[in-house]
């Protein structure tokens, strides 16, 4: 495997890749890699014949007062994974590097960014989404994979892709969970053994609310209950937990058509997300 920092060098060994023809695949990362990110290479290996793995913790989608400096990194660890997993290429690069000196554009994608972390993280999409697209710019794959656990981010990116022309498929990948349910996520870490078996709770209470209107509960009073169920069990503040149509991530009031239940709340000070699907009656 290939660690590379430069952005003529990755350009160069990224044509190399494609000289023989089979299809380069990417999987964008902010490092501290675990199982669910594994799981992303592990299928993007069944639609390409190259996979590239980036690690860049992106500054331009923190906000303020997140956990930018906290972030977990552990660069030396994670190339040994990929390594082991067989990838072509790790794409490192710095701040400077893919932001230079007089860097002045950003990417802003409208309609499915508004509501849910949109809201709740203002200005947190555009940074996703500039990231991405340079991403997508600079190593030009065939195919790009993403964690359905970031639902809103992955409905963004498609987006993107389909607005601004990129011949790459985007593919969606289920949302990998440790043996009790809990969503994987780099930022389990942060959680305490107590605050572990709390989290429990963010997956049950969207379980059991989905369970409820599928057998025709008002969606109201299932969420209701959701958010009762997640502040018993500590969360303080839930953002959200709502319903959405699964393409355009427009709120629902009625459970009419494929959805996706959404919710984000801070446990202590990490803020957890998860989603599932909800199927119409």
């Amino acid at each position: 495997m290939q660690t590379l920092r430069d952005l003529s060098t990755l350009r160069s060994a990224i044509d190399a890749l494609k000289s023989d023809g089979r299809p380069v695949a990417l999987v964008p990362t902010m490092g501290a890699l675990h199982e669910g990110h594994m799981a992303l290479v592990e299928e993007a290996r069944r639609h390409a014949g190259h996979v590239v793995v980036s690690i860049f913790v992106n500054p331009r989608q923190f906000g303020a007062n997140e956990d930018l400096d906290s972030y977990p990194r552990r660069e030396a660890k994670d190339a040994q994974m990929l390594q082991t997993a067989g990838v072509d290429i790790l794409w490192a690069p710095t701040p400077e590097v893919m932001y230079p000196k007089g860097y002045a554009t950003n990417i802003s994608v409208s309609g499915v960014t508004e509501g849910l972390d949109g809201a709740a993280r203002p200005g947190h999409f555009d940074g996703v989404a500039t990231v991405v697209s340079k991403l997508l710019n600079q190593v030009q794959p065939h195919v790009a994979l993403f964690g359905e656990k970031d639902y809103q981010q992955l409905a963004m990116i498609r987006q993107m892709v389909r607005d601004l022309d990129m011949p790459i498929e985007i593919i969606g990948v289920p949302t990998q969970r440790a043996e009790d349910g809990l969503a994987l996520s780099s930022r389990n870490a942060y959680l305490s053994e107590d605050e572990r078996k709390a989290a429990l709770a963010l997956p049950r209470a969207l379980g059991e609310a989905a369970r409820q209107m599928e057998k025709g509960a008002t969606v109201d009073s299932a969420i209701a209950k959701a958010i009762t169920m997640l502040a018993a069990h500590g969360f303080d503040p839930i953002d959200y937990v709502s319903l959405c149509d699964a393409v355009t991530l427009e709120p629902m009031s009625v459970l009419d058509r494929p959805a996706r239940l959404l919710g984000a709340a801070k446990l202590g000070r990490t803020r957890l997300i998860d989603n599932i699907a909800v199927e119409p009656l």
